[in-house]
């Protein structure tokens, strides 16, 4: 704990409880905790995952890009409406908070490993980003791929055309795109575990290390 951040949490008497409890949970993710913008804030290697807010009428952690989280609890709401990369997870109760404590920690893995591949928002982007031709071309060749690609959630759709739309040049992508085939087939998104090893479900946590023969995805 940072206690240049004590004050946040002492000084908020009707939601001192719950955001007591958030920080508790975050901080049990490994998280660093800092002030900025005069909140707590967690980072990872300097980077920023997440802040623990109080409001008038609830409380919540915010996630910096969490509009690149698969959100398979479907928790996760716009700040605004016109909000591009950050998503919150609203609380107005303990009991909340208790009941969803596997899948915070589950959402915050998971936004510390989207840092870690290092995907970045481009600043020109819109809300709904253009499938590349390389995937599309890809879709008419295999309608399961289309399929699979279809059924996965808005979050890991983002993830996978954000990953592919970073890629300078054709060959790249389609290499890119090869990658991930059997990971999408799987109903998987970039950053899913799929060796099932991993105490982060469902993100991955880098067990797959362990395994004597290297991983496919």
């Amino acid at each position: 704990m940072n206690q240049t951040v004590d004050f946040y949490f002492s000084n908020n008497p009707k939601w001192q409880n719950e955001i007591n409890l958030l920080r508790t949970i975050v901080l049990n993710c490994n998280l660093n905790e800092e002030l900025k913008w005069r909140v707590p804030c967690y980072t990872h290697q300097g980077k920023n995952i997440l802040i623990v807010s109080a409001f008038k009428n609830y409380c919540s952690i915010n996630f910096f890009k969490g509009s690149l989280l698969s959100d398979y609890e479907n928790i996760l709401e716009k700040p605004g409406d016109n909000s591009f990369e950050g998503r919150l997870i609203k609380f107005t109760h303990v009991a909340e908070i208790e009941k969803l404590k596997a899948t915070i920690k589950a959402y915050i893995f998971e936004a510390i490993e989207i840092e870690k591949a290092g995907i970045k928002f481009d600043s020109k982007a819109k809300s709904q980003i253009e499938f590349p031709i390389e995937l599309q071309n890809k879709f008419e060749e295999n309608q399961k791929l289309r399929e699979a690609f279809i059924s996965l959630t808005h979050g890991r759709q983002r993830g996978y055309l954000l990953h592919f739309s970073q890629a300078k040049q054709p060959k790249t992508l389609i290499t890119r795109i090869e990658k991930y085939i059997p990971r999408i087939l799987l109903g998987k998104g970039i950053n899913d575990c799929v060796c099932g090893l991993s105490k982060k479900m469902p993100g991955c946590d880098g067990s797959h290390k362990v395994l004597d023969k290297k991983p496919i995805f």
